[in-house]
């Protein structure tokens, strides 16, 4: 019968940028064991300083070994320039732990870009980052945003640590390199509080898939650390952790729970228990709680717990589908008025000189081009062209039109009267019909007449519809007889009036 394997997860902790690479030596420099420690950065010098089993320097031919000067981008350029590097030495791992310092420029950028390769290679990602101190500017702030967004869509789980809930911990007369030691030392229990769940065996034991059943997929995530000595030593830290200011929100509702009780070798079975119902009862009712004890005699008689609440997009509705857009859209625009010859032929109405102008201008526009035909054009010849007689009431029956045409709406009334008088079948009001210029009869508009403005107005062209007269000189028509436009030589006596002179 062959010997049971010994089977241990392979865990990996990765170190992106200054930040995580101080993180990553301060975890070598507390003994941190079971895992394996990568160090990538863009900065040469920084490498040289760190102690871990693999260092990696990304972006050598972009940064030349300088750092990314605070530039996410030129991170990002400079990870996803060396991705088979980074694959090379993340295979085989079955859970990966990247640590930076978000808001600089290789943590910020390279940090979704080795959690992205991590995650495609089948291993559990947790991602454990830090946001800057106020101190550190604004535009600090706003990249460490934007790259905890995005580091957030590559991770199974995500945590955050605020940096300035370190200050409220911390004397007033802490120094910065004890501020950011601090932050440093809170990155090494958040790895800590899950690897020693996995690797150190305690009198609660947890293997890895009881800590993956807790965070896979769980996306974001809380942190909580709390240590006491004395009675009620258990309680009083699993109150401090479950209240930690390192959590930015409470650990109510969270769906999973990881509970880690460190102490030493007289650890209580009932002190075990105190503590795990009262991170219990401050999760989320059907909770999955995962919580291991361990014995580390180094400890003393203290009692250290720490609180990992993830699961909180669980059980939350999906996000509302966006409301329609109820605001009140312009009414469509009208149809035009159909050309001329479309349809039945409008009725026309006597037009005054208070009547808005007609479509006449547009409508002509709108027509055909003319055909050819054998009638003379409808526009006035030469001044230096007599006009023929058309009838015994020619001259004066155009001389009206003429008038009409030029602005004089109401010079000659009695004229007016006789050319509406004299106009054709069709058209009008219900007696009697109105008739138009001989200009216009020549236009071709039909047997109804458009209604006239009171003013100055362009020749309407001949319609095609209209088949040309086979007379040449005085065709008829519908309308009646054509005749044709009259001009007048410079020494007709016209009677102008005075505004036009």
């Amino acid at each position: 019968m062959a010997a049971p394997q010994n089977y241990l997860a392979v865990i990996k902790v990765v170190g992106i940028g200054g930040g995580g690479v101080n993180a990553v030596n301060r975890m070598i420099e507390e003994g941190l064991k079971g895992v394996e420690f990568i160090a990538i950065n863009t900065d040469a010098q920084a490498l040289l300083m760190s102690d871990a089993d693999v260092k990696l320097d990304v972006g050598r031919e972009l940064t030349r070994g300088l750092g990314a000067g605070a530039n996410p981008d030129v991170g990002r350029k400079a990870a996803e320039d060396h991705r088979e590097e980074i694959e090379e030495v993340l295979k085989g791992a079955d859970m990966v732990f990247v640590t930076a310092g978000e808001g600089g420029g290789t943590g910020t950028g390279g940090a979704p870009v080795v959690a992205n390769i991590a995650r495609s290679l089948g291993a559990l990602t947790i991602g454990v980052v830090t946001r800057p101190f106020s101190f550190e500017g604004k535009r600090r702030a706003m990249q460490a945003e934007a790259g905890i967004e995005t580091l957030r869509d590559e991770v199974d789980t995500l945590i955050v640590i605020p940096n300035d809930r370190l200050l409220s911990i911390s004397d007033r007369q802490v120094s910065v390199l004890d501020a950011f030691k601090a932050a440093d030392q809170v990155l090494l229990s958040g790895v800590q509080g899950i690897t020693d769940l996995i690797t150190t065996p305690g009198l609660i034991n947890l293997d890895f898939a009881d800590v993956k059943s807790v965070m896979s997929g769980a996306g974001s995530a809380l942190m909580g650390i709390g240590s006491a000595r004395g009675d009620d030593r258990s309680v009083a830290a699993a109150e401090m952790a479950i209240s930690s200011p390192l959590l930015e929100a409470s650990i109510d509702g969270a769906h999973g729970v990881l509970l880690s009780i460190s102490g030493g070798s007289d650890l209580g079975l009932f002190e075990i228990n105190e503590a795990a119902q009262l991170v219990s009862n401050a999760a989320a009712p059907d909770a999955n709680i995962i919580f291991g004890a361990v014995i580390d005699d180094a400890l003393g008689d203290e009692v250290r717990v720490t609180v990992i609440a993830a699961g909180f997009d669980e059980g939350r509705p999906d996000k509302p589908a966006p409301e329609p857009d109820t605001r009140r859209l312009p009414p469509p625009p009208r149809p035009a008025p159909p050309p001329p010859g479309a349809g039945a032929n409008p009725i026309p109405a006597r037009v005054g000189r208070s009547d808005p102008p007609s479509t006449t201008v547009a409508q002509a526009a709108a027509a055909p081009p003319p055909r050819p035909a054998a009638s003379p054009p409808a526009s006035p010849r030469s001044e230096h062209e007599r006009p023929q007689a058309g009838g015994p009431s020619s001259d004066e029956g155009e001389r009206s039109g003429g008038r009409s045409a030029s602005g004089d709406g109401g010079a000659d009334e009695a004229d007016g009267r006789r050319a509406h008088d004299s106009s054709g079948q069709d058209g009008g009001d219900a007696d009697r019909p109105a008739q138009g210029s001989a200009a216009d009869r020549d236009g071709g508009q039909g047997d109804a007449a458009p209604n006239r403005p009171s003013g100055p107005r362009l020749a309407p062209e001949p319609s095609a519809s209209r088949p040309p007269s086979g007379d040449g000189e005085h065709g008829s028509g519908p309308g009646g007889p054509r005749r044709r436009p009259v001009v007048f030589d410079e020494d007709d006596d016209l009677d102008v009036p005075d505004f036009l002179k």
